[in-house]
């Protein structure tokens, strides 16, 4: 199992990866919602409320606030926007990294996307989606993107452990190669499934 704790014992902070992604979110505009991203049938819109969905789930998982936002699956529906979602996803990001600060959090078990499972291993889930799909929303909207470095090494440890994971393919698309030299995130990125040299240009 990776372990994301740090030196002094204390759980990784989840704070400054949501703080890269509401930057990010605000530098969304409106003309570019309906644009394509690296996650396939995902617009931006879609990406968006993918991400304002998980983070809510995310939130109430670590709460052990069992309900409507742990137990659907993502795969439900198609993702949409909510009215006001410029304000209310970084809100919501906000209380997802708060939520995680509570030690509690990272003990027992919790729910997401309708999956029983252990609150640390909810924890590196949900690590690794703000992480990647930081990465989807600035390649799909020209922004850069810099992740947090310590969210950063645990997406990319908790992805390696997982390349031989049989049922990896439910989750992630097929590895894509990546060459031994390039940047951790680039091979974060190939891990989950992506291509690096994604472009949102034709």
């Amino acid at each position: 199992m990776t372990d994301i704790t740090g030196t002094t014992g204390t759980s990784l902070d989840l704070g400054p990866q949501t703080e890269v992604l509401a930057r990010l979110v605000a530098g969304v505009t409106d003309e570019q919602l309906a644009d394509p991203t690296p996650c396939p049938k995902y617009e931006v819109r879609h990406l968006l409320g993918h991400l304002a969905g998980l983070a809510a789930a995310f939130r109430d998982a670590a709460r052990k606030d069992l309900g409507a936002t742990t137990d659907t699956s993502p795969d439900s529906a198609l993702p949409d926007l909510a009215p006001g979602w410029r304000e209310e996803l970084p809100e919501v990001l906000a209380e997802l990294a708060e939520a995680w600060r509570d030690p509690a959090a990272w003990t027992g078990m919790t729910r997401a996307g309708g999956v029983d499972l252990p609150g640390e291993i909810a924890a590196l889930v949900v690590t690794d989606e703000l992480v990647v799909h930081g990465w989807d929303l600035a390649r799909a909207t020209g922004q850069p993107y810099s992740p947090d470095p310590a969210a950063l090494r645990a997406c990319h440890d908790f992805l390696a452990a997982a390349v031989d994971d049989p049922g990896r393919g439910e989750i992630f698309g097929p590895v894509v190669p990546i060459e031994p030299e390039a940047s951790l995130l680039d091979r974060a990125v190939g891990l989950s499934g992506r291509d690096p040299r994604w472009t949102r240009m034709p």
